[in-house]
């Protein structure tokens, strides 16, 4: 059993939804009568995860009804949001029901790799980092030869390139001296602007991705997660 805990973001309203899934939040998105959370647990379960921190917020009641505090023998603590706080202040919250260093996921995308592979002792945060091809709704990221990040490039239509696959490894110390706002965004505040900084690493995939962000991924979703 992994004694590493993982951090789910599940506090999205998933606004780009509207009209596909209502009334719930965005990783309560149904997939074959189960929410799209069942298929993340169900994937940390045969990563051998066994502890996991649920960060929730908009109607966050009905994930705790569906999920309880154990699903598939995965413990769950709940950091709750009574107000949006970035992913960078969720991550922070949710940080304080640990002890150790941590596995981060979206709660809205589903990226097959083996967690184990993705350890790095070496560095702050290691990304996953997934090998795309003919895309525009994602920005790339720029590696050194040594498998660093050194830069964070704006979303735009690209031949091929390397995104981020929304899986982090990260050292229970990363926000310790940096001076953050309670709301900020992890993506933008603490990954772009401190490559220099922290040691941000990446290890590079090319397994199975799927992000259910909006209608058209999300019935893509629908087929393939079967």
């Amino acid at each position: 059993m992994c004694n590493t805990p993982a951090i789910i973001l599940a506090g999205g309203m998933g606004t780009r939804l509207n009209g596909v899934v209502s009334d719930v939040p965005k990783p309560m998105a149904e997939i074959h009568h189960k929410p799209f959370l069942h298929y993340l647990f169900n994937y940390l379960q045969k990563n051998e995860v066994a502890e996991v921190i649920l960060s929730v917020g908009y109607l966050y009641e009905k994930i705790v009804d569906y999920f309880g505090h154990q699903y598939l023998d995965i413990n769950i603590e709940y950091s709750i949001e009574n107000e949006p706080l970035g992913t960078g202040g969720a991550i922070k919250k949710a940080m304080e029901f640990i002890n150790e260093d941590t596995f981060i996921l979206n709660g809205d995308t589903f990226f097959d790799i083996d967690l184990q592979s993705l350890k790095n002792e070496q560095n702050d945060i290691q990304l996953a980092l997934k090998q795309m091809y003919d895309f525009d709704r994602y920005g790339t990221v720029n590696v050194n030869e040594d498998n660093l990040i050194v830069a964070f490039n704006e979303k735009k239509a690209c031949k091929e390139g390397l995104i981020n696959g929304g899986i982090y490894y990260a050292k229970k110390t990363i926000f310790d001296n940096i001076n953050l706002p309670t709301k900020f965004s992890f993506e933008s505040v603490i990954l772009e602007k401190n490559t220099s900084k922290l040691r941000i690493g990446a290890t590079i995939y090319d397994n199975y991705f799927i992000d259910i962000g909006i209608p058209e991924d999300y019935y893509k979703a629908k087929i393939e997660l079967l």
